[in-house]
């Protein structure tokens, strides 16, 4: 009857602007008022029916409820009477929550409201489904855009404050069911890759690069590492990728445990026939460390004998084409300089490197031959240091064979990576961060971007349930029933 009341006013209100509408002469501007309006009277009457059944989840009064309750292994004690949270921030508005308090007997620990518990209020402020939208913005949007969207379309107003504590509980609370949301992803692409129709065999490539972020307090850019494990179906199409980033740290150690982690746990449980293996990346000291220390010692997690020594995984290290030809271009730069000659030189050079067999070995070889036949128009040092680049990972730029096996020979997923993941959000104008809340958006953006935002998300709605504390309450409403 209640509910009824309070819905009575905006439920005349929208007939009454319905019958307005009709009555007149439509034109574009009062369709669009018409909406305007609808929308803010219907999410006047949700608000109305959120805050009357959340507040009807709490008992009317302290005796329907236990006198003690025990959480996470500290018992509390039931105040005498309901106090109010005024603002608790919904998809339709701001609302007010009635909750009994419960103050710790022994322990020197904060006081709980069993209610927003049960509810899942994030900070005591924001419920899950708000939360959940937050977040989704906070991934895609600055912060002046997201309290603006909050304002425009819930009616709420938030500080800066209050919006980075509620966007970094969301972020922690979902990056821990990060690793287990997309083992599972990358498993259901693999069966997707396995079931697919093509005379190819199904690859399960990775890649990691860096990328330069402004850090507050620093007067230089600081490198953050992204990391990519895609999957390529019997056609060569790509089926899906999933993200990771780490905000600038000393040797990406985090990011390299977190890969590690996800490429051995997706291989330890597949069933099927492995996916050929492929690693694509330019040349540098972390890529280079993690092939050389990590994916080069990697085992088969099912090897044919379980008695025998678990054998290597074959890991195919593909350097990125476009990379080796920027290294062809500088050759070709220090032979002729600028000019025809030298791009003439260099077309046809990439062509050999992509097209020819052991093409890296004619490259070279018409490299030192002219070398040795000319007087270099660019600096000695620059012709060394790219004939050294292509010379010493000769092994890794067979390019005329990658494309045989239909393996990709460029690490434009990754380079894509770095600019979704990173730049489009964080390297806007005048914008700087901290480690740590730079990191909750990275954690947010790597939800978003994988498409495992949904599940982690659930997961984390899922851990924060109290089931102690709801068994508690519901024994004794159970009891209290029984005795009256």
């Amino acid at each position: 009857m209640e509910l009824l009341q309070r819905l009575w006013g905006p439920v005349c209100d929208i007939v009454r602007l319905i019958f307005q509408f009709r009555r007149s002469d439509p034109t574009p501007q009062l369709a669009c008022d018409f909406e305007r309006r609808l929308w803010e009277l219907l999410r006047e009457v949700g608000r109305a029916v959120v805050e009357w059944v959340y507040n009807d989840c709490e008992a009317p009064a302290r005796d329907s409820l236990p006198t003690q309750i025990q959480s996470a292994g500290v018992w509390y004690q039931c105040n005498s009477c309901k106090t109010a949270n005024r603002k608790v921030a919904s998809l339709f508005g701001t609302i007010t929550l009635m909750r009994f308090l419960y103050r710790p007997i022994e322990e020197l620990v904060p006081a709980i409201f069993p209610l927003e518990i049960r509810l899942g209020l994030e900070q005591g402020r924001a419920t899950p489904a708000l939360a959940d939208r937050i977040g989704r913005h906070a991934a895609q949007c600055t912060q002046q855009q997201v309290l603006q969207t909050l304002r425009r379309d819930h009616g709420i107003a938030w500080s800066v404050a209050l919006l980075r504590k509620v966007t970094a509980a969301v972020a922690d609370g979902m990056s821990v069911h990060r690793h287990a949301a997309q083992v599972a992803k990358l498993l259901d692409l693999l069966k997707m890759a396995h079931a697919s129709e093509g005379n190819r065999r199904p690859i399960l490539a990775a890649g990691r690069d860096g990328i330069f972020t402004p850090i507050r307090k620093d007067s230089c850019y600081r490198e953050g590492a992204v990391a990519t494990v895609w999957v390529m179906d019997r056609r060569g199409q790509r089926l899906g990728t999933v993200y990771l980033g780490r905000m600038p740290e000393e040797g990406q150690h985090t990011l390299s445990n977190q890969l590690t982690a996800l490429l051995q746990d997706v291989l330890k449980r597949w069933a099927g026939p492995l996916p050929r293996l492929v690693y694509v990346t330019d040349a540098g000291d972390h890529q280079t460390n993690y092939y050389k220390k990590v994916l080069r010692r990697m085992t088969d997690p099912h090897p044919p004998d379980p008695r025998s020594p678990r054998r290597r995984l074959q890991w195919e290290w593909v350097l990125d084409y476009y990379h080796a030809c920027e290294y062809v271009s500088t050759l070709a730069q220090t032979l002729f300089g600028e000019g025809r000659e030298a791009q003439a030189w260099a077309a046809k050079m990439r062509q050999w490197l992509k097209r020819k067999p052991k093409g890296i070995h004619r490259v070279l070889h018409s490299a030192a031959a002219l070398r040795q036949r000319r007087v270099l128009a660019g600096p000695a040092s620059a012709f060394n240091k790219a004939y050294r680049y292509l010379s010493r990972r000769i092994a890794h730029l067979d390019y005329h064979g990658y494309r045989k096996a239909h393996l990709p020979i460029g690490s434009g997923v990754t380079e894509a990576a770095c600019k979704t993941v990173f730049t489009q959000r964080m390297k806007q104008s005048g914008m700087s961060w901290n480690i740590h809340s730079g990191q909750a958006i990275v954690d947010l953006r790597v939800a978003y971007l994988s498409g495992t935002w949904e599940t982690m998300f659930d997961a984390y709605l899922q851990c924060k349930d109290d089931e102690t504390m709801r068994t508690q309450l519901k024994k004794h409403r159970l009891f209290r029933e029984k005795a009256a």
